[in-house]
């Protein structure tokens, strides 16, 4: 019964909290299918000029691809492929889940986006993206960043 007040109560809040407009500024239905590739990481071959792709909540890294059932999956896709500035090794961490939004992807009606911190030897700043596994988009490597050599 504490189980079901509390989902509940989770649910009236997310949605309590979910604005009826998307500020979400980079969906694209129309982009193509993720493509998985060797060492369970996404095919990726373009690089982002914007300075704002996945370091910005309105322009998270949208990583749709199939289903929302397994929550890290794609994450952990997408991130396996980066490098740091100098092909460093970067490791990562999830650090919460923010920022609610409106999405048909969601039995809910609502997504939110997930933040990660990016490290890497002899980073100089500290590197925060934000992921999307709700909303479909062009899938590039955020500025500053490389793909990972094979």
């Amino acid at each position: 019964m504490k189980k079901t007040a509390l989902l509940i109560a989770l649910i009236i809040s997310i949605t309590s909290c979910t604005s009826t407009k998307s500020t979400i500024k980079n969906i694209d239905n129309d982009a193509p299918n993720l493509q998985l590739v060797e060492n369970n990481t996404f095919y990726i071959s373009e690089f982002s000029k914007d300075r704002k792709y996945g370091y910005d909540k309105d322009y998270p890294i949208n990583i749709f691809f199939e289903s929302t059932r397994n929550e890290t999956i794609n994450q952990q896709r997408f991130l396996n492929a980066l490098a740091g500035p100098k092909g460093e090794k970067i490791t990562y961490t999830k650090l919460e889940s923010c920022c609610p939004f409106p999405t048909k992807r969601s039995a809910m009606g609502a997504g939110l986006l997930d933040v990660y911190e990016l490290k890497w030897e002899g980073q100089k700043s500290l590197v925060i993206l934000y992921l999307n596994i709700y909303e479909k988009g062009v899938l590039m490597v955020p500025f500053g960043l490389r793909l990972k050599n094979k």
